[in-house]
């Protein structure tokens, strides 16, 4: 099982932005020598939720510094970015790192994101479709050419050319049916974020290999799970800092994505995030979803996150997993302390 760092780059903590930027990054960096197998950025504007704007040059520094990790865009957000220049970027990061990109991409869920780069939401769907298409040839063939109904491109040469294939590894963050589809479809690995109870994940897992089976002769390859972490050998301290800190992040991303808006109801695309809100409201608000928040990610001690692994991949099959230790203003001795402990205790075990 291979198990990665996600760096979400919150800024909860009062701080000045490059002060928590720059110990975000360096995590990063330390994230090689704590064993983990990859590390990589979510990109997102704007905000305290997430401060990472582009992946491409914050994976690019983390390059310099480390030998082996495999960096991933966990995710590069197609809708916002012309595919052009992200498939150039794409392979001058491979280059700089000798091969260890892992091409991530996504299509963003958030209006004020969309809203600020003049992108309508309801087009994410049709505009990542066509974009992700692009990008795959072009890290692909070193050649990009499209006459579509969002992208007009003539034949384009990359320079400089690819020198090694992209081939399993490139992975789309897969969300609704139809983002399962679409993945499947293009062969592609899935990535998915834990959002509440797995058990209503495995009717699109499930698809999604099936769908892939029939359309590459092959099985899928295991998905990933990105998770919020806390791990700590003392129980008390895993309570408080969940009230403390994963209630905090839980609220930001609710508002950040506007899980109680009504605006998801019609788009059938964004269907998880309307069901989100949905259950909520049916609960009799949003405390319901966030205890199965929690459920759905890796909080407790070692032996706790252990179980709660095994129980999760005796639901979904094999699967990797990216963890999130930053988050919700956590102070950054704990941060480190906790991800010190996983990949002491935890990580062997998920390994082996």
């Amino acid at each position: 099982m291979r198990v990665g760092l996600h760096l979400g780059y919150q800024n909860m903590h009062g701080q000045p932005d490059v002060k928590t930027f720059m110990q975000e990054t360096q995590f990063a960096v330390e994230a090689e020598a704590m064993g983990f197998d990859f590390v990589g950025p979510v990109e997102h504007h704007f905000t305290d939720y997430a401060a990472c704007p582009d992946p491409f040059q914050m994976l690019a520094w983390v390059a310099a510094k480390t030998e082996k990790i495999e960096l991933i865009t966990a995710a590069v957000i197609l809708p916002w970015n012309n595919p052009l220049r992200v498939a150039e970027q794409f392979i001058e990061l491979d280059i700089l790192s000798g091969g260890r990109v892992i091409a991530g991409m996504g299509r963003g869920a958030a209006r004020r994101e969309f809203r600020s780069f003049g992108v309508e939401l309801g087009d994410s769907r049709e505009v990542f479709d066509e974009a992700a298409l692009i990008v795959m040839q072009g890290i692909e063939t070193g050649i990009v050419e499209a006459n579509g109904k969002w992208f007009q491109i003539p034949h384009t040469e990359i320079r400089p050319r690819p020198f090694k294939s992209f081939k399993d590894r490139t992975v789309m963050v897969s969300m609704s049916p139809s983002s399962v589809e679409v993945a499947a479809d293009y062969g592609l690995k899935t990535l998915r974020f834990s959002q509440g109870d797995w058990r209503k994940a495995i009717p699109e897992i499930n698809h999604y290999r099936d769908v892939f089976q029939e359309k590459h002769a092959k099985p899928a390859p295991p998905f990933i799970i990105s998770d919020f972490m806390l791990c700590f050998e003392d129980k008390k301290r895993v309570s408080e800092y969940c009230d403390k800190y994963f209630a905090r992040m839980f609220e930001t991303v609710a508002n950040h994505y506007e899980f109680m808006g009504e605006h998801f109801k019609s788009l059938p695309s964004y269907a998880t995030y309307a069901y989100m809100g949905e259950r909520a409201e049916a609960a009799g608000g949003a405390d319901k979803a966030y205890r199965d928040y929690i459920g759905g990610n890796m909080i407790g001690t070692p032996e706790e996150l252990v179980e709660h692994h095994l129980e999760r991949a005796s639901m979904v099959g094999d699967y990797e997993m990216l963890c999130n230790f930053s988050f919700g203003g956590l102070p950054y001795e704990l941060v480190y302390e906790q991800a010190k402990l996983f990949a002491d205790k935890v990580m062997p075990r998920l390994k082996g």
